[in-house]
């Protein structure tokens, strides 16, 4: 694998590479609270969920209870509807008070047609480890929307939207939002919102690192991001079963890696799909490629996809890691990065 060759470079460079730190396997030292915040301008309701450290006790809160009716009734109709692929509960403090310190600010870009939940438990992951975590439902481009029959476009002008709503959510004062430390900022997403997340790399100086979820940022067929305009290092997960952007979409992610200016990390993952990485896999039909029994896109085989749980732990980990090494210089985080783990499922590559 090529990780595999990566470590070998460091031993022989460097004699003693820095020891994985694992710990962002599991939950950090924080507990996690939670809290939506919507903005009214008007009649349209601009709506961020925060996830935060904490000094709250938590417990299992169901997912869909962090909606407002009816949205709520909603997502319990089609979790009712559904298999066990999807989220369902999530740890945290609801409106509890923020833990003290100064903790990264990082936004999530969650994909087409989906919602600001779709990447909680990387967002708990991450606030769990000491970060600040925002995530906009995108204008227009919801679950909600593409289920009412308003599904938005995928193209520069629905781009321009998301980085507007990013933009939004980095410049919100909220007291969820008191530990926050500004001057550290991270943006990822998944799907278009790895798209999003390259767009506002580009152009926001704010941002100091970026990941993409199975997805390019420059992407032909949603023109905006120009990779040599982006100078903060770089994070790309392929989902190397992805039937939904397909081997063609996955060059793609890898040529980004190869073109990415600063520090950048690949993280390949055998029998992931499009969704494995998602809160929201295998909850509607247009999410089920990640959820069950397929057929490869690699080779045509039929296969089961990752498990799902798995799927999201592995996100979370990664992308975790990533911005501890970068926004935090963590040694341990980016050799993480670089080790690939598990082994047998994840390839790591890394340049600099």
């Amino acid at each position: 694998m090529i990780h595999r060759v990566w470590l070998g470079f460091l031993i022989a460079s460097c004699g003693s590479p820095t020891e994985p730190d694992r710990s962002v396997e599991q939950q950090g030292a924080h507990a996690v609270a939670t809290r939506r915040i919507d903005v009214t301008s008007g009649s349209q309701v601009f709506t961020v969920q925060a996830f935060y450290p904490t000094d709250a006790a938590t417990a299992p809160v169901a997912i869909e209870s962090l909606e407002a009716e009816p949205r709520r009734a909603r997502y319990a109709g089609l979790l009712a509807g559904v298999g066990t692929c999807p989220t369902r509960t999530l740890e945290v403090a609801v409106d509890a008070a923020p833990a003290a310190g100064a903790f990264p600010l990082i936004v999530a870009s969650h994909c087409h047609s989906c919602t600001r939940l779709s990447n909680a438990s990387t967002a708990i992951r991450l606030a769990s480890h000491g970060f600040v975590v925002l995530a906009p439902d995108h204008t227009a481009d919801t679950l909600w929307d593409m289920l009412d029959g308003n599904e938005a476009s995928l193209d520069a002008a629905q781009l321009a939207v998301r980085v507007a709503d990013v933009q939004r959510a980095l410049d919100l004062a909220d007291p969820a939002l008191a530990s926050a430390d500004r001057t550290r900022v991270g943006v990822f997403g998944h799907s278009f919102g790895a798209v999003t997340a390259g767009r506002v790399a580009q152009l926001d100086d704010r941002i100091a690192a970026a990941a993409a979820l199975a997805a390019p940022m420059e992407n032909p067929l949603i023109p905006g991001v120009q990779l040599a305009e982006i100078g903060e290092p770089l994070m790309f997960l392929v989902a190397v079963e992805d039937n939904s952007i397909t081997e063609f979409g996955n060059k793609f992610i890898r040529d980004n890696f190869a073109a990415a200016t600063n520090r950048a990390w690949k993280l390949e993952v055998a029998d992931a799909g499009h969704w494995s990485v998602s809160d929201l896999d295998g909850l509607v039909p247009a999410f089920r490629r990640g959820c069950g029994d397929d057929l490869r896109q690699t080779d045509g085989e039929p296969f089961t996809y990752l498990d799902p749980v798995l799927g999201r732990d592995i996100a979370a980990a990664n992308v975790t890691a990533f911005f501890r090494a970068t926004l935090d210089d963590d040694a341990g985080a980016a050799a993480y990065l670089d080790a690939g783990f598990p082994d047998e499922i994840v390839s790591a590559a890394h340049h600099d």
